[in-house]
């Protein structure tokens, strides 16, 4: 999205955040980057109907303000249909980053919803080449984007960057995964690595979501360190010897091509994965991401990774990278959407390229 604020209005426009007591707004908010997100702020207890009414109203306000430029609408969950089906949009488009219908707690309505969406899309991109599989013949334009990679941000981590507080007193080999704590993560097997390997520090770090804390396994070498920002991910990178991705195998894990599989590498950490589908054809089937199906595999695996030279595989590493960065992704995004744009019936200046908005978690139109 920040790559298309260069040329557009972006506005990421959020699930409803609810607080006790307050009247209905829509909370503005420019970001670095120049995306502009925008919160609904909802009182608590208000009934489903009227939730989806208020956000259905404040999406329309909003494009009211911004009436006759182009309009791309642009989705990245299709509960969102419940608030901007009506959308009247040059170009629509379903960013299908997941197989969300398959996460735990997913609504009901969300593959009748999907259905929606993809009838009324102009363009579908997934995220990943299963998801394409997935749906490519339920429409005539889906059009593959694994996940990118911003090279310069993670390529910090090879230059050394200073150790981060929470790392010191961490014995090395320091073995590190980043990414959002839920039933993609396999617990059991973290628990056994870091039980086969006491003399490792195995350090997570990611938010806790839709998993009882209490459940997190513990060990005196595990480390568990809740969330961190963006920008702070680098040093943790480089002050670690070795990322892993232990992922379960299970529905919520079919079709996702994790964005840090080239994260890690291009922070130059050598990684290992469980087989997800996708990091296998991406990654394990040209040498660069070791496979493991278990925790005798994975901590064999990562053993003879610590002990690698990683000249010849870095220089594979970089060569892989060097054909995928999110300015690739986006060059080839906006050409597809601009020839999908319908033509305009009266000659009109756009400052800026016209609005786009997202809505994220409900839906993404791009103003």
């Amino acid at each position: 999205m920040t790559r298309a604020a260069q040329n557009h209005d972006v506005i990421f426009f959020e699930e409803p955040i609810f607080q006790p007591g307050i009247l209905p707004r829509l909370d503005l908010s420019p970001r670095e980057g120049g995306v502009i997100v925008a919160v609904p702020m909802l009182p608590e207890g208000l009934p489903q109907n009227m939730v989806v009414g208020q956000q259905r109203s404040m999406l329309d306000d909003l494009l009211a303000s911004r009436a006759g430029r182009r309009l791309t609408a642009w989705f990245y969950t299709p509960m969102a249909m419940a608030f901007a089906n009506h959308i009247t949009a040059d170009v629509t488009v379903y960013d299908c980053m997941d197989e969300l219908s398959a996460f735990r707690g997913a609504p009901p309505a969300m593959l009748r919803m999907e259905q929606a969406l993809i009838d009324q899309a102009d363009l579908v991109f997934t995220g990943g080449r299963s998801l394409h599989d997935a749906k490519r013949h339920r429409h005539p334009h889906v059009h593959c984007f694994p996940s990118s990679i911003d090279t310069a941000h993670f390529g910090q981590s090879r230059a050394g960057l200073p150790e981060p507080e929470a790392l010191k007193g961490l014995p090395h080999p320091r073995i590190g995964l980043f990414g959002v704590v839920d039933e993609r993560m396999d617990l059991d097997l973290v628990a056994e690595i870091a039980a086969r390997r006491r003399d490792w520090s195995v350090v997570i770090i990611g938010p806790v979501v839709k998993v009882d804390p209490a459940s997190l396994p513990q060990g005196p070498n595990l480390s568990w360190l809740g969330g961190r920002g963006y920008a702070a991910l680098p040093a943790y990178l480089a002050n670690w010897d070795l990322g892993f991705m232990p992922f379960a195998l299970n529905e919520s894990t079919r079709f996702i091509s994790p964005t840090k599989t080239p994260e890690f590498l291009a922070a130059g950490l050598p990684v290992v994965s469980t087989p997800v589908v996708d990091v296998v054809r991406d990654y394990g089937d040209a040498g660069l991401v070791e496979i493991a199906a278990t925790a005798e595999e994975m901590v064999a695996h990562a053993d003879a990774l610590l002990h690698r030279p990683r000249a010849a595989w870095l220089a594979r590493v970089d060569a892989q990278l060097s054909t995928n960065s999110w300015d690739l992704t986006w060059a080839r995004m906006s050409g597809l959407i601009r020839q999908a744009a319908r033509p305009m019936q009266m000659p009109q200046a756009t400052a800026g390229g016209g609005p786009f908005v997202t809505a994220a978690a409900a839906g993404v139109a791009n103003v």
